[in-house]
């Protein structure tokens, strides 16, 4: 991990954003704030309903089965379920123990598993036996010593056990006492390297980013349906911190249906109060929206993936006020505009620094960013090296530029990313697969724009003599051998004689990118 500045870490204790408080100590003190609020999963297959209370007891159960496993402060717990109450149970708990958790996307493929399995030689991995495309697969955790599935777990090894068969008779009392200037959670995400980044907070910058994140809330911003994976580092802070913070209703959807959403909306009252683009505009699209529905739509947060302006001066049109954000696992509150600020900033630009947040641009116009909120480091120690300087700053691989009051626009990318509906995907690891393909001699993968999810991946091949473009079905195909998760695939295959590029023959992407978003004829 990184060193971070002495002067640093006086100002942000000074200031009070850093405290003694850790994530267990943050629940503790809010579930027994508000035990009685509403806490539902809503779902075709593992609907639950209850109480905190109710949810409390099954992760303090949990925490003392576990307890008598071995399993204490430091230890490593991964996590991979949907949005279940489960995953809940499995978060919650870890805090009671004082673990490290570390969620992991429902959707990854088992390429990515392995690797944060190997990466994080956690004690306690807990999955789903089956969800979707989802299905445990025993020989990703062998190594593991306690696993958990939700569901009827196969026996194929001695030490995988039901979900229920982990929880103890007898709650777990109080807390493990745990530096909270220690872990308390690594987030793996995609990005310009290969397999996925593990970016590791600690209790001080993520209860700092859950305080922060509730505070930039509308206050009546309505009983929020939850929708964002838990996997995700967004997602488990909406749906297990902030409303345990401040004593207001969980309600989990564990898929994104937006004919769902329209008849929550009306039959509970609920309201989707942003996230990626998409989740709004597919709100918006759908054959049973009304002007009823958009009524009880106040406000909506983007961010998380690029925020056209098309899609925030719609929502202005209708009645609903849409604020940007701007941030990333590694750093997850940096830019925002208050819900309340003037149209021309709430629609046109990614806010501005949030408390306690330092931004400064480069020469050529990188964001470099600092603050209270922003991760210790990778599990990676040369990914962070490469990422953070000495005196504290991120490099964050985005370009921006900043307006006379202070605001910040993103404009381009120099990481090699694509985000796409919120989720990052990695250019190099799909490079990586396309030159797994025998027609295939060279591969570039850039960003394409993408009506519904902002962007896709689009990939641009040169091809080996004699060969012919495989099909999109020939790429799928190989893409699912590969075991790589379905997000990732390419959605565009095109090919060229040879790329643009530098007198060092390196490929320009930048005219790529303006090649693919280019309309066709």
């Amino acid at each position: 991990m990184r060193t971070i500045p002495s002067e640093l870490v006086k100002r942000y204790e000074a200031e009070g954003w850093w405290t003694r408080e850790t994530i267990g100590d943050l629940l503790a003190r809010g579930l027994q704030a508000a035990p009685g609020a509403e806490f539902r999963v809503h779902s075709e297959v593992r609907p639950w309903s209850g109480t905190f209370a109710d949810v409390e007891v099954m992760a303090r159960r949990l925490a003392a089965g576990l307890r008598e496993r071995g399993v204490g402060p430091g230890d490593a717990v991964v996590l991979q379920l949907p949005n279940w109450v489960e995953a809940a149970a499995v978060f919650w708990a870890s805090a009671f123990l004082g673990a490290v958790v570390v969620p992991v996307v429902h959707f990854y493929g088992p390429k990515e598993v392995r690797y944060i399995v190997q990466a994080t030689r956690p004690r306690v991995f807990v999955g789903a036996e089956r969800f979707g495309r989802l299905e445990f697969q025993a020989e990703l955790c062998e190594d593991v010593p306690v696993v958990g599935v939700v569901g009827r777990a196969t026996r194929r090894q001695p030490h995988i056990e039901r979900f229920e068969d982990l929880l103890a008779d007898e709650p777990l009392t109080g807390l493990l006492p745990v530096d909270p200037a220690s872990p308390a959670l690594i987030a793996f995400t995609s990005g310009t390297t290969r397999d996925p980044k593990g970016v590791v907070h600690t209790h001080q910058t993520l209860g700092f980013e859950t305080r922060q994140l509730a505070a930039s809330y509308p206050p009546d911003r309505g009983r929020q349906f939850t929708v964002a994976p838990v996997g995700h580092f967004i997602g488990m802070v909406n749906a297990f911190l902030i409303p345990v913070l401040d004593g207001t209703p969980v309600n989990l959807g564990d898929t994104w249906n937006p004919g769902q959403a329209l008849a929550l909306l009306e039959s509970e009252g609920l309201v989707v109060g942003g996230g990626a683009p998409y989740y709004m505009t597919s709100l918006l699209d759908h054959p049973d929206c009304t002007p009823a529905h958009v009524a009880h739509m106040k406000y909506a947060g983007l961010g998380g993936a690029a925020v056209p302006s098309a899609v925030t001066t719609r929502l202005q049109s209708l009645g609903i006020a849409p604020f940007r954000a701007y941030g990333s696992t590694e750093h997850p509150s940096v830019t925002s505009t208050p819900y309340d600020d003037p149209a021309a900033k709430r629609l046109y630009t990614d806010g501005k620094p949030l408390p306690g947040t330092e931004l400064r641009l480069t020469e050529d116009g990188e964001i470099l960013t600092r603050g209270p909120d922003l991760c210790l480091g990778y599990t990676d120690l040369a990914l962070t090296d490469a990422a953070f300087d000495d005196e504290g700053w991120y490099h964050t691989g985005d370009i921006g530029v900043l307006d006379e009051d202070g605001y910040l626009t993103i404009t381009d990318r120099k990481a090699d990313v694509i985000i796409r509906g919120g989720e990052n995907i990695s250019a190099v690891e799909v490079e990586e697969v396309l030159l797994g393909m025998a027609a295939v001699a060279e591969a570039a993968v850039v960003a394409a724009p993408d009506p519904r999810l902002g962007e896709h991946a689009a990939a641009l091949v040169r091809l080996r003599p004699g060969h012919a473009l495989p099909s999109m079905e020939e790429m799928r195909a190989h893409f699912q051998r590969a075991g790589i998760a379905r997000q990732k695939w390419p959605e565009e295959l095109h090919a060229v004689d040879d790329f643009p590029r530098t007198p060092s023959g390196k490929v320009k992407k930048f005219l790529l990118r303006k090649h693919v978003a280019a309309p066709q004829r």
